[in-house]
């Protein structure tokens, strides 16, 4: 038969084992820094489709600027172009809810590109994204 003493002793050795490992450890610290890896991901992806979004923004009002300001343009075919272009560049996939107003002056064409960019987050509906580009028109002078 076993002492009291000897047990006591084990059973302190076995306790002692199992509560100063490091079994588990490794779970812990992965549960502690994947979501913030994952949040700086889907953060780096978020700033990527704002960027992009607003690129198409003022590419699509620069190349309304310019058929506005052509010397036969008119307001209305540079928000025509301007609505092309971000049609080609993926149209909501690229610019979500985009909007295009122009105007045309005897010395300036301005065309006015507004929407949002796209949101990784549900219920999110994105940043809001306005661009604006101006040339002058093109007129003949003698």
């Amino acid at each position: 038969m076993t002492s009291r003493p000897a047990i006591t002793h084990r059973l302190r050795t076995y306790l002692r084992s199992r509560l100063t490992g490091d079994r588990g450890s490794t779970s812990l610290q992965l549960v502690i820094i994947f979501p913030a890896v994952l949040a700086l991901i889907f953060g780096g992806v978020q700033t990527a489709l704002y960027f992009y979004a607003r690129n198409v923004a003022i590419a699509a009002a620069q190349e309304g600027a310019r058929a506005a300001g052509a010397q036969y343009g008119s307001a209305s075919a540079g928000t025509a172009a301007a609505s092309d272009f971000i049609a080609r560049a993926g149209g909501a996939d690229a610019l979500p809810a985009a909007s295009v107003s122009g105007n045309r002056s005897g010395t300036t064409a301005t065309v006015t590109v507004r929407g949002r960019s796209l949101s990784l987050v549900p219920g999110y509906s994105g940043i809001n994204i306005t661009q604006s580009a101006s040339v002058p028109v093109e007129r003949i002078t003698r």
